[in-house]
């Protein structure tokens, strides 16, 4: 309640200083309507009526004298009815006019003279409305239409593969285009971190991690607008895709439902990868919807119950792991009072707490298994006021997201590494020893405040011009408390049986299955603390081989070796360990201020584009205290749309998009009264304390002065045109340019140890006089860059009055490449100069990339109440790269040593990143639905879905480990497309 009592008072400031923000709340679309007379010739003054039985919105204007009129701020729906009434003229009405948000759609409607009885009109254009010819965006509408219609599951984060260039997801937050798609940290693909998420208007996009942060009932969606290129400045995003969720709202109709959803294991074919693997799964709702007053206050609400048991295959004894639970309830409630016909205020809320008991990973063991919870509250207000041509909006949200875990075993946690070269083969049993590690409660809460100021102005003989102003205000918090099991340490171990390995084996040997934390870079750091240690002279006479009176690393490489047990978890060899040293709740935050201004300027068939978004952010410490600002960025974002000739379209944009630094970053630079890590070595008998982290002593990490925000540059290119009144074709060619990629460096390694090679970045470079004393800087990745070209064909039939199908297909061709996965993460780059992006080896083809995509879905209805959907989806299978473990990440080959730029390193192999690529699949779903009406206001509906219809329990993804896993060999497949399932589900609605 304390948050929403401060969202309340913010807005309520907002409203009093008369602040014109952000177009955020634009989750509306318009109509230009012209009216002529059977002849062809404009009717001027004549009165047009829309409304939506589903909305509640409706507008009245009189066309100008070309016969046209513009209605603005209508919400989505399939349903507005258009009437027109002029003098001399049958009065006259059109139904089935469809309204998608932020797009403008035009129809053409021809009258004919005659009395006053109602007639349907003759439409002369396009009555779907299937192309705006004045937008340059590309994207898809998910139509309620469409989601009842087709096999698809119910959520809106599946709901984005029915746009054409999302790649299949495995978590829900799919790549578009040129959106990162892999992560080296587990080797993970198939989920971005590159999308930006509202739902109802409230941002809940992770401020962590860039994934969606919350969900809503499938039930409650009346329109999903999924953005995906040509972006306007309005919108935040773009290096990934943009989705904007609409929810229903009352009427005067009272309207509700009733719906079940189930499966069970009986449903399931037999799991041809994981012979255990079954699940049962049920989803029921209800929605209610109706006048509190007629005509002036109105209420929208649902509840939603969704539950989920897994049991989960051990791959490697081929028996049942463990069975997975996975509860949400889902919460909704909106209300709406519009005291006048120009004055509208609307809250609601929704929540969406969720419990999952375990992994399904089957690669994870019991032992490493953690529950989870997630989710949390979300609060809306908003005042909206309409003039004839001016449309104001103020709102204000509030975020909450909980994302914790909660280990199974909270024993000592202990990651063992052996080497193979002996025919040793170990499993995951052997390598994942211990607990989960850790327990940590953690909220990536977000409150924005925001407005909008848009203004029509029909210049007659100079075109007319919509003009959009907007600024935000967000305040994104980062809230852990995160504590180490057992004895408060985290272990790197080797197995016994290779005890007595020097450094040099553990670093250079290419045979080693399990994780390894130590590098040949922390060499240095070795020697630097055992020179500072008390132990200094015992260390210099075990490791000073050459007696000159300094430990050299080639000295560390061949001395040092690993052959002690004393004091490890689960009694193997002692090499690394992370010892939590403090434990405190801490709370980072990241404040932002985002203004934008753009012009949408049509004359005869041009459309121009011209807008400005500006954005800047601060970044603040667990103690309060500034540690970063980043001066206003400016994206310039241009599109020209040509109307060919009312049916066709061609169009150029040319923008940039910002990706503003997220709060793991915060964390990374601003843990300063949290936990204090100490990373240790074993050195024979004794544990030396090499690098801490968090905390004040020795920062972890500083954010570089000369820091910039990382950006994405796109050109677009398009076509489309109108085959059909019903039909249209849509060409698109992208390209775009990811620049100031994010990066942490080592500065004794860079700013020191290369000067005189190619890799040496001064001080300077970074904005320093000298060296500020951390761990490490955050900034600027030195040549790092993403490059892609994409093309995309679609073609689109929508469902009309006069037939029962609609079809959409679409083929996007991928080209992507790269020398960096880095996305607002600490990685390897900055560390490792085999890694840098400068480096031989290291651009090639992204992994994660499909490089092609190719989409189908429709649905037929038949007059007998049936209708039969269907949606098939293949792609050309993904890119990954030969890798090893390193630090929990999957690191590409190394060669032997060689010099490079005046430089000698272990480079990266040539072909091993992007080389590989798993094989193509295609997935064929389908849905049967009965509807019964037993009169105009009930009916009922049955529903039967068929998942993967043909059982192609396809490879999804292969191992990239070069050594394996403990469980998978390299080229092996790792995750399948799940066996065909049923899905049986019963609604009843009125």
């Amino acid at each position: 309640m304390l948050r929403l009592k401060r969202t309340l008072t913010a807005l309520s400031v907002a409203a009093a200083l008369g602040v014109a923000s952000s177009a955020y709340a634009q989750d509306t679309g318009t109509l230009r309507i012209q009216i002529t007379d059977s002849q062809g010739n404009p009717v001027p003054n004549a009165t047009v009526s829309v409304n939506a039985p589903d909305t509640l919105v409706s507008r009245t204007a009189e066309t100008d004298e070309s016969g046209y009129v513009r209605l603005g701020g209508l919400q989505p729906s399939r349903e507005y009815q258009v009437e027109v009434v002029e003098e001399g003229y049958s009065d006259f009405e059109s139904g089935n006019v469809r309204v998608s948000s932020g797009q403008t759609f035009e129809l053409n409607y021809a009258l004919s003279r005659g009395g006053s009885d109602i007639e349907t009109i003759e439409v002369t254009g396009r009555a779907m409305s299937t192309i705006d010819t004045t937008s340059s965006t590309t994207g898809t509408s998910v139509t309620l239409d469409m989601t009842e219609s087709l096999p698809t599951a119910r959520s809106f984060q599946d709901y984005l593969q029915l746009a054409p260039s999302t790649k299949p997801s495995l978590d829900g937050n799919p790549s578009s285009k040129s959106g990162v798609n892999y992560s080296d940290i587990g080797g993970e693909y198939g989920s971005s971190s590159d999308n930006v998420y509202y739902l109802d208007g409230v941002n809940v996009t992770d401020n962590a991690t860039g994934t969606f942060g919350a969900n809503i009932n499938s039930e409650i969606i009346q329109e999903q607008r999924i953005l995906t290129g040509g972006i306007p400045a309005e919108y935040a995003g773009g290096q990934g895709l943009v989705t904007r969720v609409i929810t229903k709202s009352g009427s005067n109709e009272w309207s509700g439902s009733v719906n079940y959803y189930f499966q069970n294991d009986s449903l399931v074919a037999d799991n041809e990868n994981l012979s255990q693997n079954s699940f049962d799964t049920f989803d029921t709702a209800v929605t209610l919807g109706g006048p509190i007053i007629e005509d002036e206050l109105w209420f929208f609400g649902s509840y939603q119950i969704k539950e989920r048991e897994e049991d989960v295959t051990d791959p490697v004894t081929d028996t049942k792991l463990r069975s997975v639970s996975d509860e949400q309830d889902l919460g909704f409630f909106k209300l709406t009072w519009q005291p006048t016909v120009n004055d509208r205020f609307v809250a609601s809320w929704f929540n969406d707490p969720r419990e999952i008991s375990g992994s399904d990973d089957p690669r994870t063991l019991n032992n490493r298994d953690r529950a989870q919870e997630q989710g949390g509250d979300n609060y809306r207000i908003e005042y909206s006021r309409y003039w004839d041509n001016l449309i104001l909006t103020l709102k204000a949200s509030s975020h909450e997201g909980e994302v914790s875990n909660i280990a199974a075993d909270n024993s000592t946690r202990n990651d063992v590494a052996y080497r193979t070269a002996d025919g040793f083969e170990p499993t995951n049993a052997d390598t994942d020893k211990g607990g989960y590690g850790v327990n940590s409660i953690n909220f990536r809460n977000k409150d924005q405040y925001q407005a909008t100021l848009e203004y029509f102005l029909d210049t007659y003989d100079y075109g007319s011009h919509e003009l959009k102003a907007g600024f935000v205000y967000t305040v994104n918090e980062n809230i852990q408390d995160s504590r180490y099991t057992g004895e408060g340490a985290q272990y790197t171990s080797i197995g016994a049986r290779n005890s007595g390995s020097t450094i040099g084996d553990y670093l250079s040997a290419d045979d080693w299955v399990g994780t390894r934390d130590l590098s040949a870079d922390d060499l240095s750091r070795l020697i630097d603390n055992m020179s500072a240690s008390e132990d200094s002279s015992l260390y210099l006479s075990r490791y000073d081989a050459n007696a000159d009176g300094a430990i050299s690393p080639d000295e560390l490489r061949s001395g040092v070796s690993f052959d002690s047990t004393e004091g490890n978890p689960n009694g193997d060899v002692n090499v690394y360990r992370i010892q939590e040293q403090q434990t405190a709740p801490i709370k980072m935050e990241t404040k932002g201020k985002t203004f934008f201004v753009q012009d949408t300027w049509t004359i005869d068939q041009w459309t121009v584009n011209a807008g400005l978004r500006a954005e800047t952010w601060e970044h603040f410490s667990s103690k309060g205290e500034k540690i970063a600002e980043f001066d206003w960025e400016v994206a310039p974002r241009f599109s020209v749309v040509y109307d060919i000739n009312g049916s066709s379209k061609v169009w150029g944009f040319v923008g940039r998009y910002y990706d503003p630094i997220r709060t793991n970053m915060t964390d990374f630079a601003g843990n300063l009264t949290g936990p204090v890590l100490h990373e240790q070595i074993y050195l024979e008998d004794r544990w030396l304390t090499y690098r801490v982290r968090g905390g004040e002593q020795v920062q972890d990490a500083f954010f570089a002065p000369s820091t910039e925000t990382p950006y994405t540059d796109e050109i677009l290119l398009g076509y489309a045109t109108n085959i059909a009144d019903d039909m249209s074709i849509e060409v698109t060619y992208t390209d775009r340019k990811t620049r100031n990629l994010l990066e942490d460096y080592d500065l004794g390694v860079y700013a020191n140890d290369l000067e005189g090679t190619d890799f040496y970045l001064p001080l300077s470079y970074f904005g320093y006089d000298e060296n500020p004393g951390s761990n490490y800087v955050i900034a600027t990745l030195e040549g790092g860059k993403r490059d892609y070209q994409g093309l995309q064909v679609a073609f689109t039939k929508h469902r009309t009055a006069s037939n029962n199908w609609f079809f959409n297909a679409s083929w996007t061709y991928n080209d992507a490449k790269g020398n960096s996965n880095s996305d607002s993460n600490a990685d390897l780059q900055g560390d490792f100069v085999w890694l840098d992006p400068r480096a031989p080896g290291v651009y090639a083809d992204q992994p994660g990339n499909m490089e092609h995509l190719v989409k189908l879905f429709g649905s037929y209805r038949f007059d007998n109440g049936i209708e039969v959907g269907a949606v098939y989806n293949w792609n050309s299978g993904t890119v990954y790269s030969k890798t090893r473990a390193l630090y929990g990440r999957h690191a590409p080959l190394s060669d032997e040593p060689y010099e490079y730029g005046g430089h000698t390193d272990t480079w990266v192999q040539e072909g091993a990143i992007g080389s590989e690529e798993s094989p193509a699949y295609g997935t064929l779903d389908l849905r049967v639905k009965y509807t019964h009406k037993f009169n105009d206001d009930y009916k009922a509906e049955f529903f039967l879905d068929v998942f993967n219809a043909l059982d192609d329990q396809a490879v999804r993804r292969e191992q990239d480990l070069f050594a394996g896993d403990g469980v998978y060999a390299f080229g092996e497949g790792v995750d399948w497309v799940q066996p065909r399932r049923f899905y049986l589900g019963a609604r009843l609605s009125f």
